[in-house]
């Protein structure tokens, strides 16, 4: 079936708006607003046109009628926000530099390991900036054994991710040119991350609002810029789960616009430098 123009495609009505927000908010949590309309509109006209439909109702009435199959995901895979950028916000970067990661390394001397999260990662740039940082600012660490998880609910952000490749908008947006000259090879208009940076990171699917697999604790968690999509009791939940994965002597990092505060009294704010972060209070995490 041929696509028809985006103007045939008919908006969606509020019972099919209603019925989108539920879906999304089943498959992912993330709430919808009720005057999200707009944005159901501009993220499913496209995979509406995609599939050979001629509106949003009948991309609702296909999910109706198939339930929770390839279509659903597709659905609660667009509709989720996967802004990211090289270095965003700066401050936690220069945190995990100058304060963070030199007093874990003294602290796992002994054992010269060192686990970090970076959830809800979207299309890598995040872990991608924390190996780089390793590998530019910490050459003592070169010898141990550095684990970075970047996981995201939407199996398409993670192929990008994997792949490691980055137009010339996305390499402009925070990232210096000495560590573009340094950790990327031009090809045509895109930038390649090289293989010693691609390697150090392994990207799995997570929804951090579902059920999670076994999971090691974590010197370093960095959950930014997602809290802000979850209602209130999804926001305690997934914050319980991450105190119990985070070591006693561990750091979390949040969206400036985020806090832990009304929401799990179990961590405690300090300052370094710029930044924000959060740490365990003591006998609130999972044994060391």
């Amino acid at each position: 079936m041929t696509a028809l123009p985006a103007r045939d495609l008919a908006a969606p009505t509020n019972p099919d708006f209603d019925y989108i927000r539920e879906l999304v908010r089943r498959g992912s949590a993330i709430v919808l607003e009720p005057s999200k309309e707009y944005l159901v509109e501009a993220r499913l006209v496209p995979l509406a046109r995609s599939e050979g439909l001629t509106s949003i109702a009948e991309l609702v009435a296909r999910l109706r009628a198939e339930g929770e199959g390839d279509l659903y995901r597709k659905v609660v895979e667009a509709m989720t926000t996967n802004e990211t950028l090289f270095f965003r916000d700066l401050h936690p970067f220069d945190a995990l530099r100058t304060t963070v990661l030199p007093e874990l390394e003294g602290r796992r001397a002994a054992e010269r390991r060192l686990r970090i999260w970076s959830a809800a990662c979207s299309t890598g740039q995040e872990p991608y900036t924390i190996a780089m940082l390793l590998r530019e600012n910490f050459a003592t660490l070169a010898r141990w054994r550095i684990e970075i998880l970047a996981t995201d609910l939407s199996s398409v952000v993670l192929a990008k991710a994997r792949d490691g490749r980055f137009g010339p908008i996305e390499v402009n947006r925070g990232l210096p040119l000495e560590l573009r000259s340094k950790f990327f090879t031009q090809s045509g208009l895109d930038w390649k991350i090289k293989d010693e940076i691609r390697r150090m990171v392994d990207f799995q699917e997570l929804n951090l609002a579902a059920p999670w697999p076994p999971l090691e604790p974590f010197d370093v968690v960095l959950l930014r810029n997602v809290l802000i999509y979850f209602d209130s009791e999804t926001k305690k939940s997934i914050l319980g789960r991450v105190r119990r994965v985070l070591r006693p002597d561990g750091y979390l990092f949040l969206g400036a616009a985020e806090t832990t505060m009304n929401l799990d009294d179990g961590f405690e704010r300090v300052q370094i430098g710029n930044a924000g972060g959060y740490r365990v209070k003591p006998g609130r995490g999972a044994p060391d």
